[in-house]
């Protein structure tokens, strides 16, 4: 399974694409694999034979790393192939893990709070956070049991071994099966050589809902995550949690756009509010270079290439794709890429460079009707533009007579959020100004 994201941990086979026994060539298409951004598919790197699908369609949360198949040389016997005694981490499906037991260690139970890694050790569904919490300070699950649904591993079960580990106290297995009889009541339980160590018995869980009756209190049904709803989710709490959020906002009149796009479609030329919207911010970009910036843990990083990524909703979730040296284009360019970018992200077959990056963000909710929102930012991104849907409003205005008079506008609430760190108060206002400015003369846009 390789590395198909850099945030990739994991990964879901979709589809093979080549059987066993079928001829591979460098370049071939080997399987479709979901990452936590897209579906991506995998070409082979060697020419040979598929010999063994070790890993077959459908297999979900499969570790980097773990053997997914294998190529022979051709002329070589496929069908004979061996197989390697250690295929990696193999997937594990929903569902509690099966009892695995394995043989007592000949340390006292007190000395195990020195974590040793058996290779027999019991195997786990680990959450991420509980993955990480073990692999940061060496702990071994198997001496715990695993008391999340359907038998995984979780944060706070890590967090109990490591407090453990802290005070000095042994790590003790929760549960022992023997064959020897049940000790009696008061008498301390001691090993024998037959007795072996599995996970405690989960108790059987009833369905928790049942066709064509109505649910009970309290039920409810589980809905497996995908690996792009675990990483959005991942991604928008660090971003909440550690990017200092500041917000402003501003109202754009888009009576001249709303023009300006009548006159274009006449000449057949079709263009939404949105590629307008997206000009201006690349226009708005390269105008104000001090906000086209990253943060990269450490300090600001100014960027050269303007590359604006815009929000796509599908059904795995929310992806950016990236519109990569917007200002330089013009309008009719822009809505091509934009238009193909978002069937490529809704039918998962964005490729990496198309989604990875960006320095920019716009995420636009007016076509559902939303008067105005706030956008999470996506770090290492400073910022991103959320953008509501247009309403008409009766405003008093002066003509060049001087006389007054109503005017009907078309106002869009934008509202910017920004990293405090690199864009500040003032320079976020700055530009929401410009913004609006160049919002509001399209016709400088469509010469750009």
């Amino acid at each position: 399974m390789p590395a198909l994201s850099p945030t990739m941990e994991e990964g879901n086979i979709v589809k093979w694409l080549k059987n066993e026994g079928d001829t591979v060539n460098v370049g071939d298409a080997l399987c479709e694999i979901e990452t936590d951004k897209a579906v991506v598919t995998m070409e082979s790197s060697d020419d040979g034979i598929l010999a063994k699908i070790m890993i077959q369609e459908g297999s979900k949360n499969v570790r980097l790393g773990s053997l997914i198949g294998l190529l022979v040389e051709e002329g070589q016997d496929w069908k004979q192939v061996e197989i390697p005694s250690d295929t990696g981490d193999a997937p594990l499906l929903s569902g509690p893990p099966a009892a695995v037991p394995f043989p007592i260690p000949s340390a006292s139970v007190s000395s195990l709070h020195k974590v040793e890694h058996h290779p027999e050790k019991l195997k786990f569904r680990l959450s991420p956070a509980a993955r990480n919490i073990l692999e940061s300070h060496g702990l071994d699950a198997s001496l715990s049991t695993p008391s999340g649904p359907r038998g995984i591993f979780t944060k706070e079960d890590a967090l109990v071994l490591l407090e453990q580990k802290q005070k000095g106290k042994p790590l003790e297995a929760k549960q022992v099966v023997s064959s020897a009889p049940p000790p009696q009541v008061g008498v301390p339980l001691t090993p024998s050589p037959t007795s072996k160590i599995v996970p405690a018995a989960r108790p059987p869980v009833p369905p928790v809902s049942v066709p064509g009756r109505p649910p009970s209190t309290g039920t409810f049904t589980e809905v497996p995550a995908s690996n792009i709803r675990r990483v959005i989710a991942k991604r928008l709490t660090e971003s909440k949690t550690t990017v200092p959020h500041a917000y402003a906002a501003a109202d754009c009149d888009l009576g001249a756009v709303l023009k300006l796009r009548q006159e274009l479609a006449k000449d057949d030329v079709k263009l939404s509010v949105n590629d307008f919207i997206i000009k201006a911010t690349a226009v708005t970009l390269k105008q104000m270079p001090d906000v086209n910036v990253t943060w990269d843990g450490e300090g600001p990083r100014q960027l050269q290439s303007i590359d604006i990524s815009i929000a796509v909703a599908t059904d795995r979730g929310l992806i950016t794709p990236i519109i990569k040296d917007a200002a330089t284009k013009g309008l009719q360019e822009i809505a091509a890429s934009a238009k193909a970018l978002a069937k490529k992200a809704r039918g998962g077959k964005l490729l990496p460079e198309e989604y990875q990056g960006g320095s920019f963000s716009i995420s636009n909710l007016g076509m559902f009707g939303i008067s105005s929102f706030i956008a999470v930012i996506n770090p290492p991104q400073a910022c991103i533009l959320a953008v509501g849907g247009a309403r008409p409003e009766l405003a008093l205005v002066v003509d060049e007579e001087g006389n007054e008079k109503l005017h009907q506008q078309q106002l869009m609430t934008i509202t910017l959020s920004s990293d405090g760190r690199v864009v500040d108060d003032e320079l976020a206002s700055r530009f929401l100004e410009r913004l609006k400015a160049n919002l509001e003369n399209p016709a400088s846009l469509a010469l750009s």
